[in-house]
């Protein structure tokens, strides 16, 4: 009796695996590509330009300071040059912690950048699915193997939903990112 029940239930869980309707999409791909990633995009670099800049004073004043020192340390009374050394540990150490706390803020602007827009490519390919009737969804950029033959693809749906531009690719937004980089590169 065990085994025909045993039997009964893997038939069972089988015909409702085979019932279920898998789809898939490329998450990363909406995300990237969604208008609001762009102004994103624009917030993050501008934060990590003006962190680039206040580094690059807090540089030039130590190094500053340092040819000085190095210079005239040998003309000063001691006093002088003990104030001289702790004024240049204490430069040490703002940059030390300055690199540390905006590396953080950096991190958390990010995530709080986002999260929304991740939020809403995840609402807008929930609604997709549900709509399809899909009962399975995953994203097709950590799947091992599937048969695309058995499978929906809501990736230009989702694209749709979220006012993708359908010319707007993986591809041209590495274009767009390398031809900014490359033009801040030039005006410094």
């Amino acid at each position: 009796m065990k085994k025909i029940f045993v039997i009964a239930l893997a038939a069972f869980a089988s015909l409702t695996v085979s019932a279920q309707t898998i789809g898939k999409v490329n998450f990363n791909e909406l995300v990237m590509l969604m208008p609001e990633m762009d102004a994103a995009r624009e917030t993050i670099a501008a934060s990590q330009k003006e962190a680039e800049e206040t580094y690059s004073a807090m540089l030039e004043e130590y190094q500053g300071k340092m040819s000085q020192y190095q210079q005239k340390q040998s003309t000063w009374t001691a006093a002088i040059r003990e104030s001289k050394e702790r004024e240049l540990m204490e430069i040490q150490n703002r940059i030390q912690e300055f690199q540390q706390s905006i590396s953080q803020e950096l991190q958390q602007q990010q995530a709080q950048l986002t999260a929304p827009i991740q939020e809403k490519a995840n609402k807008a390919v929930t609604d997709l699915a549900k709509a399809k009737g899909i009962t399975i969804l995953f994203d097709s950029t950590q799947a091992i193997y599937f048969d695309d033959s058995k499978v929906v693809d809501l990736t230009a749906d989702a694209r749709k939903a979220l006012n993708i531009p359908a010319n707007r690719t993986l591809e041209s937004l590495q274009a767009e990112l390398q031809a900014q980089a490359e033009a801040a590169a030039a005006a410094k």
